[in-house]
Formats: structure tokens, C-alpha cells, sequence
């Protein structure tokens, strides 16, 4: 009689606490649908800009999984350094010139192996044909950690930042220090800038040690300037914590903030851009801080 009279205790108070039940019952189903449409076609989109190459060279390389496109020579280096494509081709004379973008290891590899095939496939009679590989982002052989590191950074900084940032608010409200201080002539947005002043401090020697262990003791591949990278983590940090003090006034105890996590956090490893996903989709991302990172 007593377990029952506890048990019925529990389900009538979980009946009324819609985090509790939103984060049990929607948000396992939201984070398998996202997991779905990353693993539901597993072939990754692989675009090469063809320069200079004989006819029907795209036709060979779209038999090796790989989608080859006409540019100029100007618009291919422009389309490798946004992204739109993972490497550019340009045969001339008795050589083959190709340039990648060896920041995703996977996807470069991938590129290498058609284009060296395809160029075989339409070229069966210049066996002396050599090609000149330039790295114009990462290298041969980039290690793995190098392709997830920056978003490495980004995620732990905005995860801790996000999570310190929104508990200590809430704890403030919860021991009754904000109540004090509303019951002076402050007001309420010198409250909240004075918060994220206080714990800006602490947020920017954060997203200055990590930066600084991943780059220089890691050996995460940088290139440019530090400064920028360090920046761009203080700007993730300073959204973490502004983002933790508004969900901490959504939240009762640490527990409800601690619910925000699978809600907040976690998609934004989705759609941060490591993995593909259905171009409708992937429009979300453009909303996620990480996505920036």
C-alpha cells in the first residue's frame, strides 16, 4: 500500500512537470530523427570544380560517386575557399594540376581517388599524365582531431559557459540576492549586464586557456592569426552566457537547467557542419552559435 502511495506520488508530480516529460518523451525522438537524416545516406556530397579537362570528364567522375562541375580559374579558388567544393582540376600540357581542401581528411581522400581514376579512365592515352597535388587548407594526412578541433573548442567552451553561467544565475534568484537587488534604485538591464561583466572575466580567460592548449599543446592545424581564433571563442563564449542567463529564468532548480542540455546543446553538434545533412535541413543550422565556429 505504501509503494503504491509512492509510486502514484511520483506519476501525479511528473504529470505536471512538462520539462520532465518533454525531455523523456520529445526530445529522444527529436535527436533520432536528427541522427536519421545524418545516417539515412551515408555516401558523403563530394563537388570538384573541373578547370581544364577533356570531354567527358565529369561523366567519369560522377561514376566514382563525385560531382564535377565547369568553373574558371578564378571562380574555382573561389569555391575552395568557401567550401562549395572540395578540390579543383587543371590539365595542361603533360601535367594535371589539382588543389584541395584537406580540412575534411574523409572527403579529400575521396576526391584524390576519383580524380586520379577518372583522369586514367579519359586519358588512356597519356599514361605519362603526372599530377601536382596543393593543399590549400590542411595537408596530407591530416590527423582526424585536427577535422574536429575547432568545433572541439567551440562546443566545450559553449557547453561550460552555457552551464556555470545559467546554475549560478539561477542559484542567485533561488538564495534570494536578486530579489535585494531589484529592492534598489538598480535597474533590471544593469543587473544583467553587470552578471555577464562578472562573468566575462572568467569566460574570457576560459576561451583563452582552452584555445591556447588545443592550438599550441595539442597541435590542433592552425592557420592565420591566433587572435582571430581567440575571438571568434569569446564571442561563442559571451552568446553561451548571455543564452545560460535567460534559460536560468525558465528553470527552478539545477535539475530543469541541467534539462536545456539534450534541447540546447546537443543539436548544435548536429548542424554545427560536420556532418551532411538534407540541404532543407541544414538551413537550421544557420540559427546555431557553433555553426559560426
Amino acid at each position: 500500500m505504501r509503494v503504491r502511495a509512492l509510486a502514484l506520488r511520483i506519476l501525479n508530480q511528473l504529470r505536471h512537470d512538462r520539462r520532465t516529460l518533454a525531455l523523456m518523451l520529445v526530445a529522444p525522438i527529436f535527436l533520432l530523427t536528427l541522427v536519421y537524416f545524418i545516417l539515412a545516406d551515408t555516401t558523403p556530397v563530394i563537388n570538384i570544380a573541373v578547370i581544364n579537362a577533356p570531354a567527358g570528364f565529369e561523366d567519369k567522375l560522377e561514376e566514382h560517386n563525385v560531382r564535377g562541375q565547369r568553373y574558371t580559374e578564378d571562380e574555382a579558388r573561389l569555391a575552395l575557399e568557401r567550401g562549395e567544393v572540395i578540390a579543383s582540376i587543371k590539365m595542361i600540357g603533360g601535367k594535371s594540376y589539382i588543389e584541395v581542401d584537406g580540412s575534411n581528411p574523409t572527403k579529400a581522400k575521396s576526391a584524390l581517388a576519383a580524380l586520379e581514376q577518372a583522369k586514367i579512365d579519359v586519358s588512356r592515352s597519356r599514361p605519362d599524365l603526372r599530377s601536382e597535388v596543393t593543399y590549400v587548407y590542411g595537408k596530407e594526412d591530416l590527423p582526424t582531431f585536427d577535422n574536429f578541433g575547432a568545433t572541439l573548442i567551440g562546443f566545450i567552451v559553449f557547453f561550460f559557459v552555457f552551464l556555470v553561467s545559467g546554475i549560478s544565475f539561477l542559484q542567485e534568484g533561488n538564495s534570494g540576492t536578486l530579489e535585494k537587488l531589484l529592492s534598489t534604485p538598480i535597474r533590471r538591464w544593469e543587473i544583467v549586464v553587470g552578471y555577464v561583466l562578472g562573468f566575462g572575466v572568467f569566460t574570457i580567460l576560459q576561451a583563452f586557456l582552452i584555445s591556447w592548449y588545443c592550438v599550441y599543446v595539442l597541435k590542433v592545424m592552425m592557420i592565420g592569426s591566433f587572435g582571430l581564433i581567440l575571438l571568434i571563442t569569446l564571442l561563442a563564449a559571451i552568446i553561451a552566457l548571455t543564452l545560460g542567463i535567460l534559460m536560468s529564468t525558465l528553470a527552478n532548480n539545477e535539475f530543469q537547467m541541467i534539462q536545456f542540455i539534450p534541447l540546447i546543446i546537443v543539436p548544435q553538434i548536429f548542424f554545427c557542419g560536420l556532418f551532411d545533412l538534407p540541404a532543407g535541413i541544414e538551413i537550421i543550422g544557420y540559427t546555431m552559435p557553433l555553426y559560426y565556429i
